[in-house]
Formats: C-alpha cells, structure tokens, sequence
C-alpha cells in the first residue's frame, strides 16, 4: 500500500510538471511564500507593518524619489534578526523630507518640504546631528525611490505590498486548515455511517450552505470581534461545507468497494477503516478543493478588509490597501488602487491555475 501511494504521489507530480500554466502557478505561490516569510528582511520600509508615514510625501505616484535627512531617535530599542523577520525592526531614525540643503559653518540649513510648492527653514547644529563625527554627515543626507509611489499616508507602496503578502497566505492557509478539519470529519462521519447521522450533517451542511458567505462572515466577525485571528478562523468556518459534500461523496463510493468490505470481514474497527483506507485515496479531490478554497479565502479576506471588518489598520492587507487609495482611481493616481488589486489577481490566479492542474494530475482516468 505504501509503494503504491508513493507510485501515485510521484506520477501525480510528474504529470502536474508537464502542465506548464499549473506549474507557473505554483512558481508563484512559492515565490508568494518566500515573501511572506522574510520580508522585512528586504522591504524597502521594514518598519512593524510597513508604517513609516511621511505625510509630505503622500500619494505620489510610482518612481518618485524624495531626499530626507535622517534624524536619530533614540526612543527606539534595536531587536534582533529573528525580531525583524518576524515583527519588522522600529527604525532608528525619523526621516525629514527636504528640497535643498547647505552647511554654514557648524549648521546644516535645510529647505524642509511642506507640499510640493511650500517649504520651510530648519536649522540643524551638525556635530548634534551626526554624534560629533561631522565627516560623515552625507550619511545623513540620503535619497529614497518609491518604485510603487506612495499611499494616502506617506508610507511605501511596495513595501506595504510585500508585507500584505503575509496577511494574503495566512489567512487562505488557516481558512483551508479549519475547513479541511471540519469538512473531513462531519463528510467522513456522514458518508460511512448514513442514517440518522448523515441527516443530522446534511441538514447542517444545507443551512450553512443557504446563507450568503459574506453575511455568514458578518455574523461570525462581529461574534468573535474584529481581529487578525478572528478574521481566518470566520472566513474558515464559511468554507466547510464544500469539503464535508465533497468528502461524503468519496466515502459513500469508496466504502462499497471490495478491499474495504475486506477490511471489515478482517475485524478492523471503523476509525481504522476511515483514517487508513479511505481518507487516504481521497487526497487528490482534497488537494484541488484546497487550491480552490485558498483563492476564495484570499478574495473574501480582501474584500471584508475593503468593508472595514477584516484586517485592521496598521496591519497591511492588499484589501485595506484598497479602501485606503480607492479615491485616488478617478483622480491624477489610480495606480494606488489598482497595484494591490494586480496582486490578489495574481496570487488567485495561481491557485486556481494549481487547482485545475491538480485535478488533472490526479484524474487517473484521462491520466491512463
């Protein structure tokens, strides 16, 4: 039984190679993946979420370039590499956008930026500014390139795109893991014992199913409260029901089958017969309704985060970034709005591209 499964996943996995859209689809997914994890590592903004606000500088269009004088903060405690994976890294410095600058003397007299057409005159004692070590004050003086442009609040476009990634795959990777959690057991349970059982599930699978998912959402949300956590597990109890028909379908033909009336003449127990006989010839169908869930999760996620009960400022989330620029769509900057809605295109596309490869690979019948 284990050559023959390892026979299957290795076929399985060939034939999802040869599928050329399937296989950019998950280049994609990992390539989303590894942005997730280390991204604060080289965001250009690796602030906590992606929050260094620079309100001179707001909605600026992608390309823009800004000089700023770094001021230390000494407010800010450093942290350590594991810290900065995970949580981003409090900056050191604040950032002074500044149009011009000259030294006279022991002073640096800068034109600090107000809006584009008004600045004003600051004055700063050099050896304060650069802890007495004024032959270094170009390191200082440094220009930043906004590669996306810059949001309603100053803050990095592409910065706060990388760290939304996260938010995008955590909350796709939690929803499928309750609905497969769920789904698995009440299908399982249903579509080997039938009778009253199967009733009692179905009927609990037929009203969840009659309510609109985003009004299922609402209700769960405003139960559990708004939240980062609260918004995975919501939108995962929403997903279940697909995976509980899906999965009480296989068993019900599976458990007619000879080798698990084989099972049943040897004395095997029903939990031995589900979790070792059944459940494991059902992976394939799980996988592609895996795939297919991950992209509904993504798209739900963005679009309560757009309504304002999902994710929650300051955390980045291609939906909030949405709401945040959506204005800016029939003025001078629509690309605000329209990058982060590039990306869930994107990062949807290929699960669903994944999915429809999966289903392939899997379908032994067009494979043989």
């Amino acid at each position: 039984m284990q050559e023959r499964s390892i026979s299957f996943s290795l076929k399985t996995w060939q034939r999802l190679k040869k599928n050329k859209l399937a296989f950019a689809g998950l280049g994609v997914i990992i390539l989303a993946a590894f942005i997730a994890l280390f991204g604060y590592l080289f965001t250009p903004d690796g602030t906590p979420n992606a929050d260094l606000q620079t309100l001179e500088i707001q909605a600026k269009k992608p390309g823009y370039t800004q000089l700023f004088l770094k001021i230390h903060d000494t407010k800010k405690n450093p942290v350590n590499w594991i810290e900065n994976m995970l949580f981003g890294k409090p900056s050191q410095f604040r950032y002074l956008p500044i149009n011009s600058y000259k030294v006279k003397g022991n002073n640096l007299v800068v034109d600090k930026l107000i809006d584009e057409d008004t600045t004003i005159q600051q004055v700063f004692n050099i050896d304060e500014l650069t802890f007495n070590q004024p032959q270094h004050l170009d390191q200082y003086l440094v220009i930043k390139k906004f590669w996306l442009g810059t949001d309603v609040f100053g803050r990095d476009i592409l910065s706060r795109l990388i760290i939304g990634t996260r938010v995008s795959l955590a909350v796709g990777f939690i929803a499928v893991i309750v609905s497969l959690l769920l789904g698995v057991v009440l299908g399982a349970l249903a579509g080997y014992y039938r009778g009253w059982v199967d009733e009692i599930i179905m009927w609990l699978v037929n009203v969840t199913w009659s309510i609109p998912t985003l009004l299922l959402v609402f209700a769960i949300t405003i139960a559990m409260g708004k939240g980062f956590w609260q918004i995975f597990i919501a939108v995962g109890l929403t997903m279940w029901v697909s995976v509980a028909r899906l999965v009480r379908g296989q068993v019900m033909a599976i458990k007619e089958l000879e080798y698990i009336q084989a099972a049943r003449a040897l004395g095997f127990n029903d939990s031995r017969i589900i979790l070792k006989h059944i459940l494991p010839n059902i992976i394939g169908p799980l996988l592609v309704i895996a795939a297919g869930n991950f992209a509904t999760a993504i798209i739900i996620e963005a679009g309560l985060s757009f309504l304002g009960i999902g994710v929650q400022a300051p955390q980045p989330s291609w939906g909030l970034m949405i709401k945040e620029n959506y204005n800016f769509i029939i003025t001078h900057n629509p690309l605000l709005a329209i990058i982060p809605g590039f990306a869930i295109m994107i990062l949807v596309l290929a699960f669903n591209l994944l999915g429809n490869g999966l289903r392939d690979a899997v379908d032994v019948k067009t494979n043989t």
